[in-house]
């Protein structure tokens, strides 16, 4: 049981107990002192390596230390009748090839699709009697430049051709994210045939080369510049500009005007998901559904999977190779190799024996960034929130409430002093918020008439102004939140009956997100590719021989659900069939 705040009838709050969280089932087979891999962490990207691994012919255990599957992609009722995505919230960039040859959907994966996709309302008077003016967009072009037209005509005529310029860089990328970064070692040194062998390895890079062309500049630009000067050069409208700035600034601690905030952008619509590009979606029963299905695949291929089974330390040999692991009630388990769905910093400061790993290369891995601007806040609400922008008196869902709800995103102004409180370590007085209302397409979610509503919100330091946060900070800042959610949607504070509130901090301690950073450390130009999380470690590979990391914090970051599993599995596969 949990303790969480919850509103009585008066609209005081009192702190209650709260539901039960469902438990993942583990695999019925006892847990053996050998295998061949062993997975540290059921996360999906673990879940997924351990997939492909068992089906390559290796022996594979996944080991969580949570009582549920999934690290951040996970489903728990947190009050009672109320199941939410805890952490992460939406489903995109879960890579085509993987849903189908891992079968997902015969494994239970349920996707419901959003259209519209996007809903900004703004804060304003209407004019003679009509609502605030808003705006959604959507995959009906025409529908979309309409609604961009009633901010700004230049712009709406613009829209369709940036679309295009942003799907032909994301889809270039493509190739990079489906294979490990170029063997760079392996190119260069070494016999002739280990060189040919590595050479492979350049494919990818050649293909996004020739898909970009001419383009090539174009990326180039895009990836080091701030979006600010890509949305200058394309529109004026303010309302388009910051709901477009917010994918270029979500789970980073960055401004739109800062270099790199492009790629953070770029990012976010390499998607695809039912074969609709860059579109998001919900997961029947929440983000849990996901990993659920993963480790289901996995389990028929015959990968063992456990919860409850806290790692508490990686075992290394006299011969400094990786012999597998010792859980913290001291249970010792051997394999030939060990994967760490964990973040970089927790794998090698805290799991891996600090003797085996030299001076500097511990001291590479205390600088990787991990900076989150991030806050969840998941609310549980016996009423559809209704917005002046785009009112429904009969609280009936309207396209709208399916939507990424933008609030306080009117203009880019906004997002910049929203980053700028937070770096100055005080949480932001008017924070961006992204609402999304999944059981508007899910009933399953909450009871009848009810809904889960997710927050997640920016900007947010680590530390309050140097402290560590109280019990009375996370209350007064979700306080804030709700009242400018109030102003946009009059009647919310009081539709709420509980709440769950997760800091920097909190994300750290519950999923193991070393300083709350969704992406197991920030998605910045020094940590992409062939530098993520490190120059040392860009190929999967740790110095420890038989160590891998295959969790978002390798290539190709996090966000592209299984694709750092995938990779890291066909390194092992690689670097086994070698000996």
């Amino acid at each position: 049981m949990a303790a969480a705040v919850m509103w009585t009838d008066r609209g005081r709050r009192a702190v209650i107990a709260v539901g039960t969280v469902t438990r993942s089932r583990s695999s019925h087979t006892a847990l053996k002192s050998q295998y061949d891999a062993l997975v540290i962490g059921g996360g999906h990207n673990g879940l997924v390596a351990a997939a492909y691994l068992q089906k390559g012919g290796l022996k594979t255990a996944v080991l969580e230390r949570r009582h549920v599957l999934g690290g951040a992609a996970v489903s728990e009722e947190l009050f009672p009748g109320f199941h939410f995505s805890r952490c992460s919230y939406l489903l995109s960039l879960l890579r085509p090839h993987i849903t189908a040859e891992l079968e997902l959907k015969k494994h239970g994966l349920k996707v419901y699709m959003r259209d519209p996709h996007a809903f900004t309302p703004m804060l304003e008077e209407g004019v003679n009697g009509a609502p605030p003016r808003s705006l959604i967009l959507g995959s009906d072009l025409a529908m979309n430049q309409r609604e961009i037209g009633k901010f700004s005509q230049k712009d709406a005529k613009a829209f369709p051709d940036f679309v295009a310029y942003l799907e032909m860089l994301a889809g270039a990328v493509h190739p990079l994210l489906d294979a490990p970064p170029v063997d760079i070692p392996g190119v260069t040194t070494g016999s002739l045939r280990k060189r040919l062998a590595a050479a492979k390895t350049l494919v990818p890079i050649v293909k996004c080369g020739l898909k970009l062309g001419r383009n090539i500049p174009d990326l180039y630009e895009i990836i080091t510049a701030p979006i600010m000067k890509i949305l200058n050069r394309w529109f004026e409208s303010e309302p388009l500009m910051a709901t477009l700035a917010t994918d270029a600034v979500i789970g980073a601690m960055t401004s739109p005007s800062n270099p790199g905030s492009g790629y953070v952008l770029l990012h976010h619509v390499m998607g695809e998901l039912e074969k609709e590009k860059g579109a998001w979606g919900y997961v029947e029963g929440g983000m849990g559904g996901v990993s659920k299905a993963i480790a289901s695949s996995a389990r028929s291929y015959g990968v063992d999977i456990f919860t409850e089974k806290d790692v508490g330390q990686i075992l290394v040999g006299s011969d400094g190779a990786a012999k597998g692991v010792v859980l913290k009630d001291g249970t010792e388990i051997h394999s030939k190799v060990v994967l760490s769905n964990a973040t970089p910093y927790v794998t090698f400061k805290n799991l891996t024996p600090q003797a085996a790993l030299s001076p500097e290369f511990i001291k590479a891995v205390d600088q990787i960034d991990y900076t989150s601007p991030v806050t969840k806040i998941n609310v549980a609400v016996d009423k559809l929130p209704n917005f002046l922008a785009s009112p429904t008196p009969d609280d009936k869902p309207g396209p709208h409430h399916q939507c990424s709800i933008h609030l306080n995103c009117e203009s880019t102004e906004l997002l910049e002093t929203a980053y700028k409180e937070a770096m100055n370590g005080r949480p932001s007085a008017r924070p961006m918020l992204e609402m999304t209302i999944p059981s508007v397409l899910d009933p399953t979610l909450a009871p009848p008439g009810c809904h889960v509503v997710s927050l997640f919100t920016q900007f947010t330091p680590y530390y309050i102004e140097g402290r560590e946060w109280t019990d009375q900070d996370r209350e007064a800042y979700a306080d804030t939140a709700f009242d400018w959610v109030e102003k946009y949607a009059p009647g919310f504070k009081k539709s709420v009956v509980g709440r769950d509130i997760l800091t920097p901090p909190d994300l750290e301690r519950i999923f193991g997100l070393t300083g709350g950073n969704i992406f197991h450390g920030s998605m910045s130009l020094d940590q992409l590719y062939l530098a993520r999380p490190l120059p040392c470690l860009s190929d999967h590979r740790s110095p420890i021989k038989g160590l891998y990391l295959c969790g978002s914090g390798c290539h190709p970051g996090g966000g592209v659900m299984g694709s750092p599993g995938w990779n890291t599995a066909l390194t092992v596969m690689a670097d086994l069939k070698r000996q």
